[in-house]
């Protein structure tokens, strides 16, 4: 979401620098294979040793982690791009964290996100590259040097990675602009969807050219897209996006599930609260972006990648309750995972922010409490 959106890239410094317990538990029939997902990429880098020991106490099945294309891995254009050895690209921080996972039996979600500016004429990382052979390369790259068997030349064979996700919110300007093009006083184009059918098929591509059985996420999409191409943050409705998917030629052939991040839009909403907007799709309403996933694209799995519920304290406008926070978690998992076609679903955080303007959804506090969320957490069934 866009107060959340500037998490990542923040993180960057720190790495180049360097009522719980009565919460009940899910009934019988939350035994069904859903993965339990976490999403914190702050702590995973700056605080390994605490945040892993941490994951694995939760019982966490899946991390995701940003990909972070041109920030970290490849500042400058590589002379060999699809050679995950090339000396532009940096991978130190990733072959670290993977690691860790491995060593702590967590399977790995590598989101690509973020177009180097060598790539994109020098703009921001939410620009979409001028060429798609750029990032097609660059995800057969990084899927080659996480397929399992490669050895870099300084250690011994890396873990693998098997679960990819193509960008962040695309419908959101936040993480991809622009979103819309006006041709005219009554005629617009929704050029984000447009762009990420390309990167969507860019990743896939690049990911599966080394013939594993991986599987990439496409959409990942943000719950509120307004619809309006003028004003100060013009974006898409999550349905609007899917559709035009569709409509500028996304095969289902390029992309093997599909990935929404179902907030909910405002504190006083549960997870079962139906949005009042028209256009959102929150945890509560998220079967009609299943039945419009269904028509389009066929029995497809969904994916929900990132999901969760700041709390106030600290946060007064947005937050809800520490026990309402542990007892939206509980019920939302358990919706999903009543739901045959919902395959994982991710928590963000697990710790909160330092700056109040940031997101407080963690399981902890800034300063390492547990809230009962924590321990809600815990208890979910697998």
């Amino acid at each position: 979401m866009g107060s959340k959106s500037k998490l990542s890239i923040a993180l960057i410094a720190i790495v180049l620098s360097a009522v719980a317990a009565s919460a009940k538990p899910e009934p019988a029939f939350a035994s069904r294979g859903m993965l339990v997902g976490m999403y914190d990429p702050s702590q995973s880098f700056s605080a390994p040793s605490r945040s892993f020991a941490t994951f694995a106490n939760l019982r966490v099945q899946v991390l995701r982690m940003d990909l972070l294309w041109g920030q970290i891995v490849a500042p400058k254009k590589p002379a060999h791009p699809g050679d995950p050895a090339d000396p532009a690209y940096h991978w130190g921080p990733y072959d670290d964290f993977v690691r860790n996972a491995a060593k702590n039996h967590i399977q790995v979600l590598f989101t690509i996100y973020g177009t180097p500016g060598w790539a994109n004429g020098g703009n921001k990382p939410n620009r979409a590259p001028k060429q798609m052979s750029n990032l097609r390369l660059f995800a057969s790259a990084a899927a080659k040097r996480y397929s399992g068997s490669y050895k870099p030349a300084d250690a011994t064979t890396l873990p693998a990675v098997r679960k990819w996700m193509a960008w962040n919110e695309p419908n959101s300007p936040v993480f991809l602009r622009p979103q819309w093009q006006i041709l005219g006083p009554h005629r617009i184009v929704p050029v984000a969807a447009r762009t990420y059918a390309q990167i969507c098929t860019a990743v896939w591509a690049g990911v599966h050219s080394t013939h594993l059985k991986e599987t990439v996420a496409c959409g990942g999409t943000d719950p509120h897209g307004n619809n309006r191409a003028r004003g100060s943050r013009p974006s898409i409705a999550p349905l609007t996006f899917l559709a035009a998917l569709k409509r500028y030629g996304l095969s289902g052939r390029h992309f093997d599930v599909y990935a929404h991040h179902p907030y909910y839009s405002r504190p006083n909403e549960s997870p079962t609260t139906m949005p009042k907007s028209k256009t959102a799709v929150t945890l509560a309403n998220i079967n009609v972006l299943i039945k419009q996933l269904t028509r389009q694209y066929g029995h497809k799995t969904l994916w929900i990648t990132e999901y969760g519920y700041q709390t106030r304290p600290p946060d007064r406008h947005f937050g809800v309750s520490w026990a309402k926070q542990a007892k939206y978690l509980s019920q939302a998992y358990s919706i999903a995972r009543r739901n045959p076609r919902i395959g994982l679903m991710t928590w963000f955080l697990l710790r909160d922010e330092k700056r109040l303007a940031g997101w407080q959804s963690g399981l902890e506090t800034y300063g390492g409490k547990k809230k009962p969320a924590y321990y809600a957490f815990r208890r979910l069934r697998h």
